[in-house]
């Protein structure tokens, strides 16, 4: 970390002479500011032993050995001690103290060293000009070893936060695995990424186009890399206003609430109705809930038996033109949802009930006595809905 020394710098104003002076200062002054340091910050007041003692009166010691190296040449690059720098806010970051609590400490060594070298500067009578800069360079030099820390911290933060991304996605893929992986394993794994096992789970199929940012902590586990992201959500856990927020724009369907050893098949069938929501099949919401279509998604489920089924009960239609096919099946399937008379099947279809009539004795010549069994109709509504499903599906393959 070098540095280019204008003319201007604080350092250029100080007397090279001073720095076998302020040498002789530094063991009282690291004693003043790490005893301050304890006084005022609640996370540094613990006994100074062991390598946590040793970091921290280091790093203030070689701060301010540093700082008279600087007064020596102002010349005198960082980069020696950098390091060991990045590594005192690594160790913050692993002590599991804050930025906020490292950035407090400097500041306040930053204060006491400044009122140290003032002293120090009316013992040894220092003119204004030189006080001013010795001010000026107190605090450049710890906004520069304060930088180095931080960058360590932060280096550090992303480190554990891929780490553990990395982690509670291979989790992720391991609840998913076919065949099934063990229990324990699982198990385990949760457990070191402090991720509770749900006893039941929605997976949530997304749209590549509005994937959202990445969780890396709380119960939702996340998949956003591939080509069909998806999520895992346990019961309870609401995650709608979450992805309100971050699909910019995208879809996501939501599906069924399954055992943890059945996550698989709730993926599975978020994945089918993502893809039934873009075909047209199913609402385009922005978010969708299986759980409020199950019907419709088991009526497309199973091809071969849902075009069987409509072979066999719409088979007295097959005569007709495709257009009069369109118009009776309309007409029947609107008759059974309403089970009305000729004006509310006419209201539900926006025709004149004239017109409905007349379909209507089309219908009871075709079907016959079909239309007066219970169950023949119940078959007939089926077969009616999944043709209208199936048209759909098909369409896109």
């Amino acid at each position: 970390m070098n540095r280019l020394i204008d003319a201007g710098s604080p350092w250029t104003k100080l007397p090279s002479e001073l720095a076998p002076l302020m040498r002789a200062q530094v063991p009282g002054v690291t004693a003043q500011i790490l005893s301050r340091i304890q006084q005022e910050i609640p996370e540094y007041s613990r006994p100074l032993d062991g390598h946590f003692g040793h970091a921290i009166t280091n790093g203030i010691e070689h701060a301010l050995i540093q700082f008279v190296h600087r007064v020596a040449d102002p010349q005198t690059p960082l980069d020696p001690c950098a390091e060991m720098y990045r590594l005192l806010g690594r160790g913050e970051f692993h002590e599991g103290r804050s930025l906020d609590t490292l950035q407090a400490a400097y500041r306040l060594g930053a204060r006491i060293a400044w009122r140290s070298m003032s002293e120090f500067g009316e013992q040894v009578q220092l003119s204004t000009s030189t006080m001013r800069a010795l001010g000026e360079a107190v605090f450049e030099h710890i906004d520069d070893l304060a930088a180095l820390a931080v960058e360590g911290y932060l280096a550090a933060k992303a480190k554990a936060s891929g780490s553990l991304e990395r982690r509670r996605r291979r989790l992720l893929e391991l609840v998913l695995a076919e065949p099934p992986t063990p229990k324990q394993v699982i198990t385990e794994l949760a457990a070191a990424v402090s991720w509770t096992l749900p006893e039941q789970v929605h997976l949530v199929a997304l749209d590549p186009a509005g994937v959202p940012e990445p969780w890396v902590d709380g119960p939702i586990l996340a998949d956003l890399e591939g080509p069909a992201p998806h999520l895992l959500v346990p019961v309870g856990v609401d995650c709608d206003e979450q992805l309100g927020e971050v699909l910019r724009g995208g879809r996501a369907a939501i599906g069924p609430a399954a055992a943890l050893d059945d996550a698989a098949e709730s993926l599975r069938w978020a994945r089918r109705a993502l893809r039934l929501v873009k075909d047209g099949v199913l609402p385009d919401e922005p978010v969708l809930r299986c759980s409020e279509h199950l019907a419709s998604l088991w009526l497309v489920s199973e091809a071969f038996l849902r075009d069987a089924l409509i072979r066999k009960c719409l088979a007295p239609l097959d005569p007709l033109t495709p257009k009069q096919w369109e118009r009776l099946a309309e007409t029947l399937l609107a008759w059974l949802e309403t089970r009305s008379g000729a004006p509310g099947v006419a209201a539900r279809l926006g025709i004149h009930p004239q017109t409905v009539r007349y379909r209507l004795h089309q219908l009871e010549d075709l079907f016959g006595e079909r239309l007066n069994d219970p169950g023949a109709r119940f078959e007939l509504e089926v077969a009616l809905r999944a043709d209208r499903l199936a048209r759909g599906d098909k369409d896109t393959g």
